[in-house]
């Protein structure tokens, strides 16, 4: 495969589901990790599978050179009453990363949101977008977060996601303009970023110098018009399997990796695929993914 300036990994959602849990749910941790490194893959983001205690993830990761990139980190900043807590809560995640060896915090406010948000009830059934006060909430909440990474040596990278109130591409936009762009990062998803209704090559020109981590994953389209008509919700969608690795969808990667090129981006790119293992095997599938991305890149003897 050709060497790419940028660092790419892959993301132990493809073989166990984070959000559906019965993805995936008898692979083991040895299976995810050899089947990462027989892929020859360094990076890997921290999954439900993986051992939590530093030492013995560390020695199993080291085992097979591979290093933790990231941990996803649910936030609650939109609600002041949970401020303090969410903000304790974010100083032992960080602490566990920097101990890792990882750069960024995958971080994402689940206020609103019908399947993380913790005020919502099983009967409601649409994600409630941010007041004007629980904007300015959030956006403290992010800044004093990110300062926290910060002292960690570590970046906090916002998740614009599925399912969020911080998934269409002028929430997106909103975020930005309100955070500290020394402080708050962005996670740019290519999957999400089009599940969200954006053009993800628009989201990658338009925030660029606000990107330090990256997701690179895909969308089967009719997939997604059905879910809409049907009005189904984000975890619905998985199931339905509105997600897939790059080169199985719809979005056209070349501009996007020719863009990471060009702007010289050298930090992680993760492969998601986010589907059902059992009718699309993972290691496979990611192998298909390796192809396609390399099939993308210039050869540049």
């Amino acid at each position: 495969m050709n060497k790419l300036p940028f660092q790419l990994g892959i993301h132990p959602i493809n073989w166990v589901g984070e959000d559906v849990k019965e993805h995936g749910e008898d692979t083991t941790f040895e299976r995810i990790v050899d089947d990462i490194q027989a892929l020859g893959l360094t990076g890997t983001e921290m999954g439900r599978k993986y051992p939590t205690d530093p030492e013995i993830l560390k020695n199993e990761l080291a085992k097979r050179g591979i290093r933790l990139t990231s941990q996803w980190k649910s936030v609650l900043f939109s609600d002041p009453a949970y401020l303090e807590d969410e903000l304790n809560a974010y100083r032992k995640h960080a602490q566990f990363l920097k101990e890792m060896g990882s750069t960024v915090i995958s971080t994402c406010e689940v206020g609103g949101s019908l399947h993380f948000d913790p005020r919502r009830t099983p009967n409601e059934k649409e994600v409630l977008r941010l007041s004007e006060a629980e904007w300015q909430c959030l956006a403290k909440g992010l800044n004093a977060a990110g300062a926290i990474a910060k002292e960690h040596g570590l970046k906090l990278t916002y998740h614009h996601h599925g399912g969020t109130a911080v998934e269409q591409p002028e929430e997106i936009d909103r975020l930005m303009e309100l955070t500290d762009p020394e402080l708050v990062y962005l996670l740019f998803d290519t999957g999400h970023a089009y599940y969200g209704g954006a053009d993800p090559l628009t989201v990658l020109k338009k925030h660029y110098d606000r990107i330090a981590y990256v997701h690179l994953k895909d969308i089967r389209p009719q997939v997604l018009e059905e879910a809409r008509a049907e009005k189904a919700d984000f975890v619905t969608c998985i199931r339905k399997g509105v997600f897939t690795v790059p080169g199985d969808g719809c979005i056209d990667f070349g501009p996007i990796i020719n863009e990471l090129m060009r702007r010289n981006y050298n930090g992680w790119a993760i492969l998601e695929g986010e589907q059902d293992p059992a009718e699309h095997p993972a290691y496979e599938y990611a192998k298909k993914a390796l192809l396609y991305i390399d099939s993308l890149i210039p050869d540049r003897k």
